[in-house]
């Protein structure tokens, strides 16, 4: 069930993941509108139709119109995605509640736990705007620049709306992009948090020198962690092999486009 074309597809959040995404689905042939909270930002954007800050060789598709304002980016639109830091999510909801309605299909592709009460996004989302009933949670191993570049990738959606899942999947989808559907919110959020963790420290072993086994321990050890949490928490211990799991916890533990890799490398 894909996407009515003549409605655009919201991202909110112009950082790399967001626009990583709305090039991703503007490729895929959508529209879409892309929205950040900075003014200038935003300016350059439209001027120079890339985001020289954060992908600077990726051209926007004719299709990624970015909008100066949230008003514009949520007048209409097939469904919406956000992309902005797990700690300004409820800051961001409870001051634009207005723009969310029953009708408002959302998804988000932020990783991480609320600051301070340790929530999921999930439950920060339904804590804030009850009215929204489809939600959604996308997470597993991507880097935003190789899916600007259009690099095979694959990625886990959550959902507990089997309508809605179809659609994220369906519009997603490409070639180069698959995505595999669950209805494990829980075990797909907390994998995107916790691998943060061990991939910092991956990164201060492998900074201190204690090599290759001492890495492999840790990313094993650590997913068995990771396991047992998310079951006591109410995860799938399937959930947490795949891609949101293990495929999220070798990329950054292993690769130093991860922050929180190279964070530890420090």
């Amino acid at each position: 069930m894909k996407t009515d074309r003549q409605k655009p597809i919201a991202v909110l959040g112009a950082g790399s993941w967001g626009t990583a995404l709305a090039i991703h689905l503007a490729r895929a042939g959508h529209r879409v509108v892309l929205w950040g909270n900075e003014p200038e930002h935003m300016a350059r954007l439209k001027a120079e139709r890339r985001n020289q800050q954060y992908l600077p060789d990726v051209a926007f598709p004719d299709l990624l119109e970015p909008v100066d304002s949230l008003a514009e980016a949520m007048a209409s639109p097939a469904w919406v995605l956000m992309a902005i830091p797990s700690h300004a999510i409820r800051g961001f909801l409870k001051h634009n509640a207005r723009y969310f309605t029953a009708d408002t299909d959302l998804a988000w592709a932020s990783k991480g736990l609320e600051q301070g009460s340790a929530k999921l996004i999930h439950q920060v989302v339904a804590e804030e705007l009850p009215q929204c009933k489809r939600t959604a949670v996308m997470s597993g191993p991507t880097f935003a620049g190789e899916v600007a570049r259009n690099l095979p990738t694959a990625i886990t959606v959550a959902t507990a709306s089997d309508d809605f899942g179809r659609r994220i999947s369906d519009d997603l989808h490409s070639g180069r992009f698959r995505v595999y559907l669950t209805t494990d919110l829980v075990g797909v959020e907390l994998g995107g948090a916790l691998k943060n963790v061990l991939a910092i420290a991956a990164g201060a072993a492998d900074g201190l020198g204690f090599g290759a086994n001492t890495r492999a321990a840790l990313i094993t050890r650590g997913l068995a962690e990771m396991m047992r949490l998310g079951e006591a928490m109410g995860g799938l211990r399937e959930t947490f092999m795949g891609l949101s799991g293990m495929g999220d916890l070798i990329l950054t533990c292993t690769d130093n486009q991860s922050r929180n890799r190279r964070m530890g490398l420090l």
